[in-house]
C-alpha cells in the first residue's frame, strides 16, 4: 500500500490538546533513539521530521497524519539526553501525560529502544507506565543495522522477557529499512482497532 505522512498539527501547552476523532499511536524514546529518523523513513522522504546531531530536538507533540488510512503518528518530546531545564522538561513529562490520560483514540504507544543499548532506566520507567494504565506497546529496537544478529537477538529477548510480550520486539532500521513494512501492519493493525 502507499502511504504519505504529513505533519498536520504541532502542540506544545496542554491547552493546545484538543480531541481528534482518528484513531492514534504515539511514538516515545530518548532524545537519541531515532524517532524523526522512524518517522522520515516512514514518509519517504528526510525532512518531514526534524533531525539534529543534538538530541532532544522534538519539544512538542507533532501529529502526523497517515493518508489513506487515516489515522495519526503523534511523536512524542524525546526524554534523556536533552540539554535543556528542568522547567522545560517537567513540562514535557506534564504535557505527556496529559496527552496520554483518558485518550480514548490512543490505540498503542510504539516505544523505541536502541538495539546496542541494554535496557535502560528511563525506557523501563516509561513501560512499566504504559502497561501500569493499561496501554498496548509496540517495542521497536531502532538502529538494527548496527549490532551483530547475536547482539540484536540478546536484547530483543530482554525486552521481550520484560514486556511479557508473545512477540519479539521489532527490530527497525531508519537507514536500510529493516522492519518497515512490517512495522506499518503491526501499525495500521493497532490502529484499526
Amino acid at each position: 500500500m502507499n502511504r504519505s505522512i504529513e505533519l498536520v498539527k504541532t502542540i506544545y501547552e496542554i491547552k493546545q490538546l484538543e480531541n481528534f476523532d482518528e484513531a492514534q499511536i504515539a511514538l516515545a524514546g530518548r532524545s537519541n533513539v531515532g524517532k524523526s529518523s522512524l518517522v522520515n523513513r516512514l514518509a519517504g522522504r528526510k525532512k518531514l521530521a526534524k533531525i539534529s546531531s543534538k538530541p532532544g530536538k522534538t519539544r512538542s507533540l507533532n501529529y502526523y497524519k497517515v493518508n489513506p488510512d487515516g489515522f495519526f503518528l503523534v511523536d512524542l518530546p524525546g526524554y534523556g539526553y536533552a540539554k535543556c531545564s528542568k522547567t522545560e522538561r517537567a513540562k514535557w513529562a506534564k504535557l505527556i501525560e496529559a496527552y496520554i490520560q483518558g485518550n480514548s483514540q490512543l490505540k498503542a504507544v510504539a516505544v523505541l529502544l536502541d538495539s546496542r543499548l541494554k535496557p535502560q532506566k528511563l525506557d523501563l520507567e516509561l513501560t512499566s507506565y504504559l502497561r501500569n494504565i493499561g496501554i498496548p506497546i509496540i517495542p521497536v529496537l531502532t538502529k538494527s543495522d548496527k549490532p551483530k544478529q547475536k547482539e540484536r537477538s540478546i536484547v530483543q529477548n530482554q525486552w521481550q522477557d520484560i514486556l511479557q510480550q508473545d512477540k519479539k520486539p521489532l527490530l527497525f532500521s531508519s537507514k536500510t529499512g529493516m522492519g518497515e513494512e512490517k512495522l506499518w501492519n503491526i501499525l495500521a493493525e493497532y490502529a484499526g482497532e
